[in-house]
């Protein structure tokens, strides 16, 4: 995970993930919607996850 995928995915959470999947964009898209603390957490589990 680099800085700039970090620093993304605190400004902008679903763009962080845009190469994960839709799935990911839709789950962190939605958590973004309902707040923003939400979906920076997702993001930033899902480009830590080590299995994609």
């Amino acid at each position: 995970m680099s800085i700039w995928r970090v620093i993304l995915s605190i400004l902008f959470p679903p763009l962080a993930v845009i190469d994960k999947g839709c799935g990911s964009i839709l789950i962190v898209l939605i958590l973004t919607i309902l707040g923003w603390i939400p979906g920076v957490i997702a993001a930033l589990i899902i480009l830590n996850n080590p299995n994609k």
